[in-house]
C-alpha cells in the first residue's frame, strides 16, 4: 500500500486506540520503513473517501437483481466503477439481504 503525503504531526490530533498486538505486528510488517501509523492513516482515509456504497461483493453473493436508475453518484459493488446520476443500473439483493448498486455491464465482466 502506498503512503500518502500527510500534514506535519503538529497539525494532527493525538488519539488513542486499542489494537491487538498481532494486528500491530502485521501492520508494521506491511508498512516497512513507512511506519505503521502512516499506514493506518492511509487505510482510514481510503475507507472514509470510498463513500457509503463501497461494499465489495462477488457474483456468488447476488440473489437477485432489478433495474434501477441512479439519482446520485453510486459505486458498483462488483467493479468499483462509478455510476453517475440518471445512469441505468442494477440493484442487487445479496445473500445477506442487502441492496447494493451494480453497473449494468458488471454482471458480464466477471
Amino acid at each position: 500500500m502506498r503512503t500518502k503525503a500527510h500534514p506535519s504531526t503538529t497539525e494532527m490530533q493525538v488519539t488513542s486506540i486499542r489494537l491487538e498486538r498481532s494486528l500491530i505486528t502485521k501492520l508494521k510488517e506491511r508498512a516497512g520503513n513507512s511506519g505503521y501509523q502512516s499506514l493506518m492513516r492511509d487505510i482510514l482515509w481510503d475507507y472514509v473517501n470510498s463513500g457509503s456504497n463501497s461494499k465489495q461483493i462477488n457474483q456468488t453473493d447476488i440473489r437477485s437483481v432489478m433495474a434501477a436508475e441512479a439519482r446520485q453518484t453510486e459505486k458498483c459493488a462488483l467493479t468499483g466503477r462509478a455510476i453517475e446520476p440518471y445512469e441505468e443500473m442494477w440493484l442487487a439483493m445479496t445473500t445477506q439481504g442487502e441492496l447494493v448498486p451494480l453497473s449494468v455491464d458488471s454482471l458480464e465482466e466477471e
